[in-house]
């Protein structure tokens, strides 16, 4: 399948004028995949809810240190036609998704039929990148936080779809959230396949048929996880500059 996706388990981007944001490392990785001066970026920040704090931080990262053209999508204040919309998404070389709400988000996304754009995007080879529910969202599956927006005290994790870019789940936040070691444990007994549980500021960039672990600070890293034969098998994944093969990691379970 053709796809070159980013997907960043967390870090914070919006930090004081004298701090990088801890994703920057990753952020200027994404921006190397682009060929070109300036690229055109695209920031969806459907999952906050279009948050003005964050678009502005985003902005600020992409724009004024990284260089690019930054445009965003913005679904819930002045939501642009269908037609612009479309017009947005094929014409960026960067498509960045924020985090937040997963399901609500890919609800969204579906009822306007933005994912069908957003495939689109994939098959001409946009960059598809993102933090958290950005993150999941171009995975078969992704371990959620999506019930804590109703109610802040519900700390389940639940298993959301979705765009099924590559067949892994997908789980952010693994170090700096403790329940989400446990609950993705639990999660992975009833669940298909192999998942990559992603610590913040480390990344996994699928190319093509291909992957490899990127981070932006010291000793971060990504695990495999996957039940086999009733033990639960959790694999370190380290950084690299080298690729390796998707195929043979979906099949280790």
């Amino acid at each position: 399948m053709k796809r070159n996706i980013i997907a960043i388990g967390g870090g914070k981007i919006s930090v004081p004028a004298h701090r990088q944001p801890q994703t920057s490392l990753i952020d200027k990785s994404i921006v190397q995949q682009v060929k070109q001066k300036s690229p055109k970026v695209l920031f969806i920040p459907t999952a906050s809810e279009d948050n003005v704090d964050y678009c502005d931080a985003f902005r600020k990262q992409y724009e004024k240190h990284l260089g690019c053209s930054v445009e965003a999508l913005l679904l819930y204040r002045n939501r642009p036609s269908n037609r612009k919309i479309q017009a947005l998404i094929s014409e960026s070389d960067i498509i960045y998704v924020g985090g937040g709400n997963t399901l609500r988000m890919i609800k969204l996304w579906r009822q306007l039929g933005i994912d069908n754009y957003l495939d689109k995007a994939r098959k001409r080879g946009a960059v598809l990148c993102g933090l958290s529910a950005g993150a999941i969202c171009w995975f078969r599956q992704g371990n959620s936080d999506s019930r804590k927006f109703k109610d802040e005290s519900n700390k389940t994790l639940i298993k959301v779809t979705g765009l099924n870019y590559a067949d892994l789940l997908i789980c952010p936040h693994y170090d700096v959230e403790k329940h989400r070691q446990p609950a993705l444990k639990a999660m992975m007994i009833t669940t298909q396949g192999v998942a990559v549980a992603l610590e913040n500021c480390a990344a996994i960039h699928i190319k093509d048929d291909k992957y490899r672990i990127l981070a932006s600070k010291k000793n971060k890293k990504a695990y495999l996880v996957y039940w086999k034969h009733g033990e639960y098998v959790k694999q370190a994944l380290k950084p690299s500059d080298n690729f390796k093969s998707l195929i043979e990691l979906s099949k280790r379970h």
